[in-house]
């Protein structure tokens, strides 16, 4: 694999009276038939004049696993698809699959967009850390980052992770059902960022005790995944809290510490500027962002 450059963006999709450019994609991922992707996109796309085509291919429907991601990437080759969206479990497992990464993909790890070269080469990059970036100086700017935990060290966690710490946060301590995967984070993140800046936690109870905010990057509370990802006796009045999932859009955990008095954000932020990013990768186009904004509000 190698890096990649952002392709040149286009100032409007097709000249006045030709018919709409086509662009097909796609999202790949387990559990994902509440997603709003499919819907935003279209609606930026028939803004922007083109003849814009986003499919869910569902694992979970499908009875597939992450093991099928060669050939879902033939396939959308061979079908003409000009990219595809990727989210759990396949961030991670579909890098090796790339013929290059951008600089924010190599440096993660992760992928949750996919671009088809006109040559058929496959290039990967990671939008969600500009996407969470986002979202976080949009709603909470103005908090207290000292010390923050996050839940999950996987794909999404990767980037999220990259991004509180590229915000600010002085120290991220990270807890993975996976303890391995939580310290190959750790290791990876204080070689970017300094020494000290993260590390894992065996206890995500003990390490919230003591922070700032805590931030949800497992797919705990989701549809499929119905629950919290740490013992709501765990929360308090103070504490800030951060659940990137959007479908639901309001998780279990979000609606515990609201009730508690907590500061929240949701994962609507990160989706719509992630879909942004991926939008113009896809097409060549700049989106109008507070307009997907106010169609994802819509939605």
């Amino acid at each position: 694999m190698d890096s990649a450059e952002t392709p040149q963006i286009m100032r409007s999709a097709a000249p006045s009276g030709e018919a709409p450019r086509p662009v097909l994609v796609g999202l790949i991922g387990a559990g994902i038939q509440a997603s709003r992707m499919p819907a935003l996109h279209q609606a930026e796309g028939a803004a922007q004049g083109l003849g814009y085509i986003y499919k869910l291919i569902d694992l979970t429907v499908l009875g597939l696993t992450e093991a099928a991601l060669p050939e879902l990437l033939t396939a959308a080759r061979r079908f003409g698809f000009a990219g595809l969206n990727v989210t759990h479990p396949c961030k991670q497992a579909v890098v090796p699959l790339l013929d290059g990464l951008s600089e924010d993909a190599r440096i993660i790890g992760a992928v949750n967009t996919v671009v088809f070269g006109p040559d058929g080469r496959a290039t990967g990059h990671n939008t969600d850390v500009s996407g969470f970036a986002e979202g976080f100086r949009r709603e909470l700017s103005d908090a207290a980052r000292e010390r923050v935990v996050q839940m999950g060290a996987g794909g999404a966690g990767a980037a999220v992770a990259h991004a509180l710490l590229g915000l600010g946060v002085g120290r991220l301590e990270l807890v993975d059902t996976d303890r391995t995967r939580a310290e190959r984070l750790a290791r990876e993140l204080c070689r970017r960022f300094g020494a000290g800046r993260a590390a894992p936690a065996d206890s995500a109870e003990v390490a919230i005790a003591h922070a700032d905010g805590i931030v949800n990057a497992t797919p705990v509370g989701m549809e499929k995944y119905p629950g919290t990802p740490v013992e709501v006796r765990a929360l308090r009045r103070g504490l800030w809290v951060v659940d990137i999932i959007y479908f639901p859009i309001e998780t279990e955990l979000l609606r515990q510490a609201r009730a508690l008095g907590c500061r929240t954000m949701g994962g609507g932020g990160m989706a719509v500027f992630q879909a942004v990013d991926a939008f113009r990768l896809f097409t060549g186009i700049e989106p109008d962002a507070e307009r997907m904004l106010r169609h994802f509000e819509r939605l």
